[in-house]
């Protein structure tokens, strides 16, 4: 699968974006307030964003909801319909640009578009490629037990089981190696 550098940009994005919601009542906000928000819209290199308000925070997580819930879909036809309504709701006008140094790519947000009806756009077109190339199961959550973060498995052969293999797959892989040695010792 082709994947133009815009569209790894808005999947690192949306992968980050579902990332900053608390997974449990004792973790933080990834994104707790205003100042948040513009940290992350800077982090990402999110173009054409002015200044950013309450009602943005607050429509931002809106989204981030709906996109975790498209990480969280059964099929590609319960996904296509989350993706779809998020592209709808954003108004999508795309068009080309060449701003900031990178060459030709599209744009899919109205110019004048809020924050949240940006990654709408931006970041349900680059998840709908997955479900139109038929990739919609490398749209995944960690499996460890005590992580959820969402992930996109650009693995060859789709074998990605979490979300960081340094950290939540070594701690799991070690936590087993030390069972069976326990279990072998006896």
């Amino acid at each position: 699968m082709l994947i133009t550098h815009d569209t790894r940009c808005a999947l690192d994005t949306v992968v980050d974006l579902v990332n900053t919601a608390p997974e449990d009542d004792t973790t933080p906000d990834g994104l707790a307030d205003v100042a948040a928000l513009e940290a992350f819209v800077r982090d990402h290199e999110v173009s054409e964003v002015g200044v950013l308000t309450e009602f943005d925070l607050a429509a931002v997580r809106k989204i981030r909801a709906r996109f975790a819930a498209v990480f969280a879909a059964p099929d590609a036809r319960s996904a296509a319909t989350m993706i779809n309504e998020l592209i709808a709701a954003a108004g999508t006008t795309p068009r080309l640009t060449d701003h900031d140094g990178y060459d030709w790519h599209v744009h899919y947000f109205a110019p004048g578009a809020s924050v949240a009806d940006h990654l709408a756009a931006d970041c349900g077109m680059a998840l709908a490629f997955f479900v139109v190339a038929g990739e919609q199961e490398r749209l995944r959550r960690c499996e460890a037990p005590d992580c959820r973060h969402a992930f996109v498995d650009l693995s060859r052969n789709r074998s990605r089981r979490y979300c960081d293999s340094r950290t939540c797959g070594n701690r799991l892989h070690v936590a087993a190696y030390r069972a069976r040695r326990k279990e072998a010792a006896g």
